[in-house]
């Protein structure tokens, strides 16, 4: 998706240990994903609420969805 291959992420795992160091990196990982969690919650919730208006348009006037 992003042209990510395994020397990037070496790379990026390096600048990690060096910026943030070995005992802080879980951390950071852990934040990271959470955040990601959390945004993909949103969105599907958003997706969703989305969604409504346009079944209750597909369905017809008395019949249940």
């Amino acid at each position: 998706m992003f042209g990510i291959g395994v020397p990037e992420l070496v790379l990026i795992l390096i600048i990690g240990l060096v910026v943030f160091g070995p005992g802080k990196l879980p951390e950071v990982g852990r934040a990271i994903g959470r955040s990601l969690n959390e945004f993909k919650r949103a969105t599907s919730e958003v997706t969703e609420a989305a969604k409504a208006p346009v079944k209750e348009a597909e369905t017809k006037p008395g019949e249940k969805a």
